[in-house]
């Protein structure tokens, strides 16, 4: 058998497992696997990945942005050995299977990373690559690379048009980075028809001027595939590969046509087309010996470019370089030294400070702003610019940044975070949910976190966000109340590996405040001041606690007492046991919550919530504060 012959043995067994698979759950999308099958094949003899060691660092990363096409991606990772079974494909989208209806990071072996959203992959895979370039920035030299791989991207017409890869595939033309390469599925295809329906624009051109080399291949014809992928290998920017497929390749009356993007195709469509390719019309899911075998090649290849890595790792002279990689995959967090905070400051400057202490001390900690750093307090000091150095531009490009981060902070090593003001957090929101839903260790640098933001006015006023972001399941959202909260909260979120956490920071000053009566930040809420037979409990975040401890003062005059709780982080509170709870807001005391936010998730805890029913208004901070009712004389009043 030719080698060709072979391989379209090897993308049919890819159509028909994919078919068979949707077939089967009658749900899915079998167009995209079947016209990806030839490419798949080709890619995988140039993919160095290991199967029996999925978390390599220095493997190529493959993303599938188009996540819908799960058909080519399970039956990939069953065919290459990442532990998934016949059975396992059988399962496909059903309750508690390995195989759900779009990948997800940590549920399925061998998945690099959740996508989602469409577009959300392709900022997913600039991620990769600029985790790998910083990292080899940091161990690599020049007689010796310790980190080399590549990402590889698989996209369709639906990620091109989503603004996110915009964003994303400018900053990575940005960087050159010149180990990315995107492999465009483009068969003109989308749900409601022709793409001539929505997009008529040059993607070719378009990528060009954004700093990319552009090549166009036939995505069926297995030689030109190989060509150009090893061209592509060799260009010294980041690449688009322009495969022109045709969906549902193989698929009889349904090759070409939009209505094989996400329904099954039929038992008879399928029994037709696989007796057109001489496979068995009567079995499903059929695997061939000869087919399984090539494909298993991957396990015993990547093994050996595994051992390989490790032996050149360990007899090069490469000293330094192995400790800078120790350094990076095993962070030392006692070297921190936090700042001492000892006066009245907003909480980006303190977050800022506290920013530049753990960047100092943990090689592996990085970032930047969507253009905002001097007002996010996000610039680390004398630590570089990227790759080389810890200083990330992102641009005004929130939503790719979000993605991006993600990515980097699943590449291995590294602690990123990412920063904007709180309100265009809603242009990063599909990735901070990406982010949750995944488990991945982001950190969100949110200022100008309330109406104090002033004169700016409404439309930089986020008075519905934190609600929003507290309502996120595994979403840690900390708005501390001084620099020691702050301090408290980072080292929480550092410790926190399996879960993103935000920090919510100030721009006006706040007051520092007393040590803790009972409990602690690190337990989400705590007593700030406790009085006995207190009356009444007074909640706050943020900037709002030193104004409840105003107004416990003027409920004294009025001979009402009042305990203090400070909750920095009402998620974590929440999960506090039901004891510990009872021990902060007192039974028996009226629980009042104050915030300059919408507040509803405050009624969990709360009988009366003070906080926003409208937008805000442009006005210095100080009388923004005034007009709502956030005085203590006003708040004091409305409870006595």
């Amino acid at each position: 058998m030719s080698d060709n012959t072979m391989r379209a043995k090897m993308a049919n067994t890819i159509r028909f497992l994919a078919a068979d698979m949707v077939q089967k759950a009658n749900s899915g999308h079998p167009g995209a696997p079947m016209g990806l099958a030839d490419i798949a094949v080709v890619l995988s003899e140039h993919l160095s990945h290991n199967p029996k060691n999925p978390k390599w660092l220095n493997r190529d990363r493959l993303v599938f942005s188009g996540g819908h096409a799960t058909g080519l991606i399970y039956s990939l990772y069953y065919l290459w050995g990442y532990g998934l079974e016949i059975e396992d494909l059988k399962q496909f989208r059903q309750l508690d299977s390995k195989t759900p209806g779009h990948p997800e990071y940590g549920h399925t072996e061998g998945i690099e990373i959740t996508t989602g959203p469409l577009g959300q992959g392709v900022a997913n895979a600039v991620g990769f690559a600029m985790a790998s370039k910083y990292v080899g920035a940091q161990v690599n030299s020049e007689t010796a690379k310790v980190i080399d791989h590549h990402v590889y991207c698989l996209c369709g017409d639906g990620d091109l048009e989503e603004g996110i890869s915009y964003e994303a595939c400018s900053i990575a033309g940005h960087n050159r980075l010149d180990n990315l390469i995107l492999i465009y599925d483009s068969n003109r295809i989308t749900i409601e028809g022709s793409t001539d329906l929505s997009i008529s624009e040059n993607v070719a051109q378009r990528f060009e001027s954004q700093g990319w080399d552009v090549l166009e291949v036939d995505g069926h014809d297995y030689d030109a595939i190989d060509a150009v992928i090893t061209e592509a290998k060799t260009r010294m920017k980041p690449v688009l590969i322009i495969a022109d497929t045709t969906i549902a390749k193989g698929a009889c009356e349904m090759e070409g046509s939009h209505h094989s993007h996400g329904a099954p195709l039929g038992e008879e469509i399928i029994c037709e087309a696989k007796t057109n390719c001489g496979f068995n019309p009567n079995e499903a899911f059929q695997v061939d010996e000869d087919v399984l075998a090539r494909f298993r090649c991957a396990v015993e290849a990547g093994d050996l470019a595994e051992r390989e890595w490790k032996h050149r790792l360990a007899t090069l002279p490469l000293v330094e370089q192995n400790e800078a990689l120790g350094a990076l995959t095993a962070p030392d967090f006692s070297r921190i030294q936090w700042p001492v905070f000892d006066k009245a400051d907003a909480t980006r400057n303190t977050n800022g400070k506290i920013l530049n202490a753990v960047a100092k001390a943990i090689p592996g900690f990085l970032g930047g702003s969507a253009d905002l750093g001097p007002s996010n307090k996000t610039e680390l000091k004398d630590l570089g610019e990227f790759p080389r150095g810890k200083n990330i531009h992102f641009g005004i490009r929130e939503h790719a940044m979000g993605a991006i981060t993600n990515a980097m902070a699943l590449y291995g090593p590294l602690m990123p975070f990412s920063a904007t003001f709180f309100v265009f957090s809603d242009y990063l929101k599909p990735a901070a949910r990406i982010a949750a839903l995944s488990g991945i260790q982001h950190f969100f640098i949110w200022t100008h976190d309330s109406i104090g933001v002033g004169e700016d006015g409404p439309t930089h006023q986020p008075i519905e966000h934190l609600g929003q972001f507290r309502a996120l399941p595994n979403f840690y959202v900390w708005r501390p109340a001084d620099g020691n909260e702050n301090i408290e909260a980072w080292k929480w979120a550092l410790a926190k590996t399996d879960a993103p956490s935000a920090f919510v920071c100030s721009r006006q000053n706040l007051p520092l405040l007393d040590a803790p009566a009972k409990g602690s930040a690190a337990q989400g809420g705590y007593l700030l001041s406790e009085e006995a037979d207190a009356a009444m409990t007074l909640m706050a975040s943020g900037s709002e606690v030193g104004l409840a401890v105003e107004v416990k003062t003027k409920l004294a005059d009025k001979g009402i007492k009042a305990n203090v709780v400070s909750v920095p982080c009402f998620d974590l509170f929440l999960e506090q046991d039901a004891s510990y709870i009872a021990e902060i807001v007192k039974p028996g005391t009226k629980a009042v919550a104050i915030e300059a936010a919408r507040g509803m998730e405050w009624y969990r805890f709360a009988e009366t919530v003070i906080g926003m029913d409208t937008f805000g208004a442009s006005a210095p901070a100080g009388e923004l504060f005034t007009k709502f009712g956030f005085t203590a004389d006003a708040i004091a009043a409305q409870l006595s």
